[in-house]
């Protein structure tokens, strides 16, 4: 296997959020997500995620960990809403997105908790590229043909040298794993949740 893509059979949702307060009952959970991630990045296997529906939290910050990522025009949408239910990204948010779009538009991301369409996502370098819906299974499937026509070791080995410039370490990511618990535990966050729960978040 040289290339793997990730894509939800929901057009809707590619990965919503993580419910927290089930997170929270299990804590070990974001070290195994640390964990995931990690190995996922620095794997030699090249990820892509296919993009179609909202891929907002921790949804998001999987598609972040992947190698590339391709979402349709249409579709698509990006977010991290955890700072308006008091929280602020654990999951890899805070450490993969000043590396692919700068430190004003993360905390413009983060800090607004909005959503984000496919081409604004596209501009930021957010994601490699946007196409259109129709089109996005054909030119991802020619990018894996292609990429996979080469030398597993040599893929590997220029993923790894590329990986020198922009992969977080586990301590990075522990460090935001580390605020959601403390956070979630606030006042100001148990109101907060309870008002987004009765708006159908």
């Amino acid at each position: 296997v040289k290339v793997v893509v990730f894509q939800s059979a929901n057009p809707d949702f590619f990965i919503a959020h993580l419910d927290v307060a089930k997170a929270a009952e299990r804590p070990d959970v974001l070290g195994l997500w640390r964990e995931f991630v990690l190995r996922l990045s620095s794997t030699p296997l090249v990820s892509i995620a296919k993009i179609r529906g909202r891929t907002r939290g921790i949804g998001n910050e999987f598609v972040l960990a992947c190698d590339m990522r391709f979402a349709s025009r249409e579709s698509a949408l990006f977010g991290q809403p955890e700072i308006g239910v008091g929280l602020v990204p654990g999951g890899g948010a805070l450490e993969w997105l000043p590396r692919l779009v700068g430190r004003s538009r993360s905390l413009e991301i983060v800090l607004s908790g909005d959503d984000f369409d496919a081409d604004t996502a596209e501009r930021y370098g957010w994601v490699n590229r946007t196409v259109d819906d129709d089109d996005l299974d054909s030119f991802v499937d020619t990018l894996v043909q292609r990429v996979a026509s080469f030398d597993r070791e040599t893929l590997g080995v220029a993923k790894a040298q590329l990986n020198r410039f922009g992969i977080p370490t586990a301590a990075e990511l522990q460090s935001s794993n580390d605020m959601i618990f403390s956070l979630l535990a606030g006042p100001s966050a148990q109101a907060r949740r309870a008002k987004v729960r009765d708006i159908g978040y």
